[in-house]
């Protein structure tokens, strides 16, 4: 049975966010979505306009590759550098209300639950997150090796 860890992350991610835009109606991107950067260490906005649906199927996969992880964790998952000028560059994390909110939409479309030590991904995420990696995996026949 193909998994999460058979295929490449970043295939991975774009088809789970292309699925959340066709047909999940319960992640949708806020109205400051279109405004607002992902974090203090960027300079602008993110390019993609679709960047919502990236995120939450990024957090989705992170959560199912980690285990019982928390907000925090996940906001030092997406940092990065701060580009300072003439000082050193120092790490910042990314923003929480994107992760809040994705992971709150998550819930709410039933792929992740809260538990004591943080969240996890429910039966119906594994499933749904298995069963893409399976497609992905049939498309493309080069990754029977991978």
């Amino acid at each position: 049975m193909t998994t999460v860890y058979d295929v490449p992350a970043d295939l991975l991610i774009n088809q789970i966010a292309k699925e959340f835009n066709d047909f999940n109606d319960k992640i949708n991107p806020p109205e400051w979505a279109s405004l607002v950067k992902t974090g203090v260490h960027k300079e602008r906005k993110p390019e993609n306009v679709d960047w919502w649906y990236v995120r939450c199927a990024s957090i989705l996969r992170r959560v199912y590759v980690d285990g019982p992880v928390g907000v925090n964790s996940l906001k030092t998952f997406y940092g990065g550098k701060k580009d300072r000028g003439v000082s050193p560059e120092t790490f910042r994390k990314g923003g929480g209300a994107i992760v809040r909110g994705a992971l709150h939409q998550l819930e709410d479309a039933g792929y992740i639950e809260k538990i004591e030590g943080g969240r996890v991904v429910t039966a119906q995420g594994k499933s749904f997150l298995d069963k893409t990696s399976g497609l992905i995996i049939k498309d493309i026949p080069e990754l029977e090796k991978y």
